[in-house]
């Protein structure tokens, strides 16, 4: 899709500064910058991981939507429905096998030691939004390409999913305070800094909920919403049960998976 790797990435840095912003105007909690180098590290050995596997398998998401529709293959590639509905019910279920995915990164071990890079993170900001293990990102992507082929939507729809997630988590993520009376409303159709922060929480039970990244509606279909913190946000600990400081450096995040705990 032409200039799409322009798009996302101009997104993606708008709002990430948008996000930035906001939490230091409106923070939520007092928070440091001291992880900013790793976090960022680690998003860039990510994306090095990533473009590596589009030279060795070269179906990325958007690509395997582009690939897809040549080949027509997959359910919308079958079927002759509007573009807008297509587009709309390709973002819920991508939104859907997201939320499942992680899901799973909790529920089984390989997948969690990787995704306790993500939860090692012992305060909480807009960066922790792109503190993944390289290897968690690829298995995610793989995941969404396999998914892509089986829906067959437009390079465009995935194109917005994916500015849309990449969006949602970067808000999500962020120590931004927003008013009570709009974090409520807006936990009726999307994941809010309050909300996700839960899932971040050092209490297993409350780590265990909220797995959403834009959609709110799976945590509370599922049974997997939680409103509040037992010790209410200031007092919660965020990361994980061992926080040892260790999580600012690249090299301890890198290995992680490997380790025994």
């Amino acid at each position: 899709m032409e200039n799409e790797a322009l798009i996302r990435l101009s997104a993606f840095v708008g709002l990430f500064a948008l996000f930035a912003l906001m939490e230091a105007v409106w923070p939520r909690r007092e928070t440091t910058r001291k992880r900013w180098g790793t976090n960022w590290a680690l998003v860039l050995v990510d994306t090095f991981a990533l473009r590596l596997m589009a030279i060795l398998v070269p179906f990325l998401a958007i690509a395997a939507a582009v690939d897809a529709g040549r080949q027509g293959w997959g359910l919308f590639n079958a079927i002759d429905w509007p573009l807008w509905l297509e587009a709309v019910l390709a973002i819920v279920i991508l939104d859907f096998v997201v939320w499942g995915h992680h899901v799973l990164n909790h529920k089984v071990d390989l997948f969690w030691r990787f995704h306790r890079v993500h939860h090692a993170d012992e305060e909480m900001d807009v960066t922790t939004a792109i503190r993944f293990h390289p290897l968690e990102s690829v298995i995610s992507m793989i995941v969404k390409v396999g998914t892509v082929y089986l829906l067959g939507p437009t390079a465009l729809a995935v194109l917005l999913f994916e500015v849309i997630l990449n969006g949602s988590a970067m808000f999500n993520h962020s120590n931004t305070k927003l008013p009570l009376w709009l974090d409520r409303r807006l936990r009726w159709f999307m994941i809010t800094p309050d909300m996700h922060r839960i899932h971040h929480s050092a209490d297993r039970t409350e780590h265990d909920s909220n797995y959403g990244f834009a959609l709110s509606i799976w945590d509370r279909l599922f049974g997997t919403y939680t409103v509040n913190p037992n010790g209410g946000h200031d007092g919660m600990t965020v990361g994980l049960r061992w926080r040892n400081g260790e999580s600012r450096r690249l090299g301890w995040s890198l290995v992680l998976p490997f380790k025994k705990l």
